[in-house]
């Protein structure tokens, strides 16, 4: 009955995002705002209509929904543009990846700590979860006609990379916070991640390899036309993700690194369809997560954070990348107005669902730790929802004006 019901729901927001179709690239909002809204809409705190348990107890369907979600997100995003451009970035995405994520993690942890009184190993927890930033959510803001009229390509590759790279690499973060909890030794959460990040590289890499070179295959034999390898390559996405299960390696990890093995090895007809995955993903596969999200906010817990969990939200999306990226605005070549856009534009989003389902899945759910996280990644859904227009049309603006200065 619950599922028929979300079913129903996402298949009526589907109806409207469609009928709405790139007019919604112009409109503040989003297609994850659209399903958060309708999950609550139809949660026990507004008409009843779904009775899912809190996220607490939810905590296992919306780990294996968000998993999925982020490796069919994640592989988009490695076939987004030719490996020759990606490769052109590689310094400063090791920054982004190296310095700039252990330091949002940092951030966040002490923001939990200073304004929730998180135990420190509680704060860790938090941080670690939502350091990543999504490809999910930054996607709509970096592809598509408008996104391609009004930032460079190098930002917008820099978002999406990063985003695609990150949140497999967030894992390490993950286990460092699970150790200072006391389940793991440091030596076994070095072990741990050696193995997770390692195995998922390898395995990422053999895959997609060889996903590619059955595609060269294929196409030599006129045996897969566009539409085919559009689904060949969300196929391979679960592949990678189920063998890494498997195998219990870093499954998102693995398949972002099997996306750029393909990309690097594929006909390149797949690219093409690359923007149909991004639009599929942006525009519906995203609905049913959100609906369910929606529906299973704690509210209770919210509640019991009290005035600081407002001011919690407000202080991540203000503090957690912004003056990171700032500070390191020389070193990644960025222009202030481009400094500000990728520090504003770096979400916390499904990767945050994904950590913090997992952090409770090891350890049994800290009902602090979710209520702040779910706190932060409905707030930041919100807040990048509504100003993904307003924000590309002042950068526009902004550089314009520059532009015309300088000339």
């Amino acid at each position: 009955m619950e599922l028929d019901i979300v079913l129903a729901a996402v298949g009526v927001l589907g109806v409207v995002v469609a009928t709405m179709s790139a007019k919604m690239r112009s409109l503040p909002i989003s297609e994850p705002l659209l399903g958060l809204v309708a999950g609550i809409a139809l949660g026990p705190q507004v008409t009843g209509v779904l009775t899912l348990p809190t996220l607490a107890a939810e905590q296992s369907l919306l780990h294996e929904v968000s998993r999925i979600l982020l490796a069919i997100s994640v592989m988009a995003v490695a076939l987004r543009y030719p490996f020759s451009e990606i490769r052109q970035h590689v310094r400063p995405i090791l920054i982004l990846l190296l310095i700039v994520l252990p330091a949002m993690a940092l951030v966040s942890a002490g923001l939990g700590w200073a304004l929730l009184g998180l135990p420190i190993a509680a704060a860790a927890l938090f941080g670690a979860a939502i350091s990543p930033t999504d490809p999910v959510l930054s996607s709509s803001v970096v592809t598509g006609n408008a996104a391609e009229r009004d930032l460079p390509a190098r930002d917008r590759q820099l978002l999406s990379v990063e985003s695609g790279s990150n949140d497999g690499l967030a894992l390490p973060l993950v286990l460092v916070a699970i150790t200072m909890a006391g389940v793991l030794t440091p030596g076994g959460a070095l072990v741990e991640s050696a193995w997770q990040v390692g195995g998922g590289v390898v395995l990422g890499a053999g895959i997609g390899w060889l996903g590619g070179h059955a595609l060269r295959l294929g196409a030599r034999h006129g045996a897969t036309a566009s539409a085919p390898a559009l689904f060949f390559t969300v196929v391979l996405a679960l592949g990678i993700l189920g063998s890494a299960g498997l195998l219990g390696v870093d499954g998102v990890l693995a398949v972002f690194v099997g996306g750029v093995a393909f990309n690097i090895v594929g006909t390149g007809r797949e690219r093409a369809s690359e923007v149909s995955i991004d639009e599929a993903i942006n525009r519906f596969a995203v609905l049913p997560l959100f609906v369910l999200f929606g529906a299973a906010l704690p509210w209770q817990q919210w509640a019991e954070l009290g005035w600081q969990g407002g001011v919690l939200v407000l202080a991540v999306l203000a503090l957690r990348r912004i003056p990171i990226v700032l500070l390191m605005k020389r070193p990644l070549a960025l222009r202030l107005p481009d400094a500000l856009y990728l520090g504003w534009f770096g979400p916390v989003g499904v990767a945050a669902l994904f950590y913090l389902t997992l952090e409770a899945e090891r350890l049994g759910a800290n009902e602090q730790v979710l209520a702040a996280g779910s706190l932060v990644l409905a707030g930041s859904t919100i807040a990048f929802g509504l100003t993904g227009v307003a924000g590309r049309a002042l950068y526009r603006r902004v550089t314009a004006q520059d532009a015309a200065a300088e000339g």
